[in-house]
């Protein structure tokens, strides 16, 4: 088990390549400091935290986060320490210190959660100290009644009380459950999950109701590009690439949206000149096409509607209200028809398109609730503070329980609170709240046990949360209830067989012993020896727990 915890260690870089002096050398990573620059090759790890600067590749985060596909990166995505450059040379700038990576912190979490235990081993604990005091008490006590009560030689009471002393030693019985709860953190840390100790083990393998925040939870918070609608306009690809050209050096989410819509199509972004941003409107900008120059401009449908031929306003206003009708996000496009005069043949009219956007859901949103009903967790709730249109589309296409959108923090702490009445109220188990660690903190806190997504680099998360998921993959969730309520069967079997053992073994020495049929001292010591191995043996079952099933997730729909 501390081999399986302690793996993390082997992630840590031995040496980084950085730039001092002008000149590339080799040094020791805990010496880099914030700010400086270092060179990855490829093959080789990540030393420390830091953002890219220069190159695109691909980063292998599955000895971390336990993602089976590596991550692209390109200029200005942050790289995480101990992860893997599989492809090109990158060159980066150092976030932060070794001592205080991400890696070294979730190192530091591991550590922590060995020493935490759960209420039960808290209890074993308290208990185990006058148990064992008892059980020396009694064998002594065994000693003198069978030697001057019942007038058995010496011998045969010493005899008696020692293997008395043996079998009912506590020894399987305080093993019971730390043996457990170190094989689940060990198998969960290998699966990109953290659990920080028994405590949190047992409390999230006692859920029965759930609630989710939305952007950047169940959601990536950040807008994807579905459709686009050309109105008017033969074809859509020229007006994305016209887009592309007016967010090419915007920094806005939809910008990014449409930029990266624009490269999965394939899409060359246009040059456009004289580009410039109008201040809660949109984005406009020249373009020169056939010898003819115009006006292109992005943006809602006030700023954009003066370029939009008369004749397709009307349409344009019929898809925009559809699409937030929906809850997309819907942004226009639209290039002015030129003067008759001076538009050549070869010159496409005037027209628009409607650029069909959505928050993107995490991969494994698609199953997750219905495998969290399978777990028999009764409730699963959306808490948001996005708008109920949203929020409406994303719980259907999920299909969650209930929604409460359009929440301030506190309102997300009220509705925390009364669910936990609630579920005491009829007697079922714990509130879990999963969300991103830092807007969520207040519900967070509120619950019976708090879970942080998505959250490698989040030091919020990696702090409050109870448990913390590594990855993006929400698939992760029902799988880490399933270790979690496995490890709490463990831990009951454990500690069944154990007190099973101590009390017929000593019932049968006693009895034995009256009847004149002692039981051998060597019998003793094999049920004692042999029942804390078996008990620990079923732990370290924990460590084949298998793995995360990933299905393939359902295309995005369209408009």
């Amino acid at each position: 088990t501390k081999r399986e915890i302690e793996a993390l260690h082997k992630l840590m870089p031995t040496e980084a390549l950085v730039l001092r002096a002008g000149e590339w050398a080799e040094a020791d990573p805990a010496t880099l400091a914030t700010g400086e620059r270092i060179k990855v090759r490829p093959g080789e790890r990540i030393p420390t935290d830091a953002r890219l600067v220069e190159g695109i590749g691909s980063i292998d985060q599955s000895a971390i986060t336990g993602e089976s596909l590596p991550r692209t990166v390109k200029p200005g995505d942050e790289l995480y320490a101990g992860t893997i450059n599989a492809d090109t040379t990158l060159e980066a700038l150092v976030l932060r210190p070794v001592s205080e990576s991400s890696l070294q912190r979730i190192l530091n979490l591991v550590t922590t959660a060995r020493s935490q235990r759960e209420p039960i081993q808290r209890f074993i604990d308290k208990v185990s100290e006058p148990y064992a005091t008892g059980v020396a008490l009694a064998s002594l006590a065994v000693f003198l009644v069978w030697w001057l009560g019942l007038s058995r030689e010496w011998k045969e009471s010493l005899y008696t009380a020692i293997t008395l002393l043996i079998v009912a030693s506590p020894c399987a019985l305080i093993i019971a459950t730390p043996t457990a709860t170190l094989a689940a953190i060990a198998r969960a840390a290998r699966g990109g999950v953290l659990f920080k100790g028994g405590q949190s083990i047992d409390a999230l393998a006692n859920i029965s109701a759930v609630c989710f925040d939305k952007t950047g939870t169940l959601t990536f918070g950040k807008p994807q590009m579905y459709e686009v609608h050309p109105v008017g306009w033969s074809d859509g690809r020229e007006l994305l690439a016209l887009a592309a050209g007016l967010e090419a050096d915007s920094t806005h989410p939809i910008a990014e949206a449409v930029r990266r819509a624009a490269t999965q199509r394939g899409i060359e972004a246009l040059p456009l000149a004289d580009v410039r941003h109008v201040a809660g409107r949109g984005v406009v900008g020249l373009w020169t096409s056939a010898g003819v120059t115009r006006e292109v401009r992005l943006g809602s449908m006030a700023h954009t509607e003066e370029l939009i031929p008369v004749c397709f306003r009307a349409r344009v206003r019929e898809v925009l209200g559809k699409m937030r009708e929906r809850g997309h996000i819907a942004v226009v496009v639209a290039v002015p028809a030129a003067e008759a005069s001076d538009l050549p043949v070869s010159a496409p009219a005037g027209g628009a398109a409607v650029l069909i956007m959505a928050d993107a859901v995490r991969p494994g949103a698609a199953q997750l609730v219905s495998e969290l009903h399978a777990l028999k967790v009764h409730r699963v709730r959306m808490l948001t503070g996005d708008s109920r249109v949203t929020a409406e589309r994303v719980a259907a296409s999920l299909g969650i329980d209930e929604v409460s959108a359009e929440l301030l923090p506190e309102d997300k702490l009220r509705a925390v609170d009364e669910l936990k009445r609630a579920s005491r109220e009829k007697k079922l188990g714990g509130v879990a709240v999963i969300g991103d660690g830092v807007n969520d903190a207040p519900a967070l806190a509120a619950a019976d046990v708090s879970v942080g997504i998505g959250s490698i680099g989040s030091d919020a998360a990696l702090e409050s949360a109870d448990i913390v998921l590594l990855s993006d993959d929400l698939a992760t969730v029902p799988w880490a209830v399933r270790l979690a309520r496995r490890a709490r069967t463990t831990v009951k079997i454990n500690l069944v067989f154990a007190l099973s053992v101590i009390a017929l073994m000593g019932l049968a020495t006693l009895v034995g012993s009256l009847v004149g049929r002692p039981v051998p001292l060597s019998i003793g010591v094999l049920a004692h020896e042999g029942g804390t191995i078996l008990v620990v043996a079923n732990s370290l079952r924990l460590l084949m727990f298998p793995g995360l099933r990933r299905k393939a997730e359902p295309k995005p729909p369209k408009g």
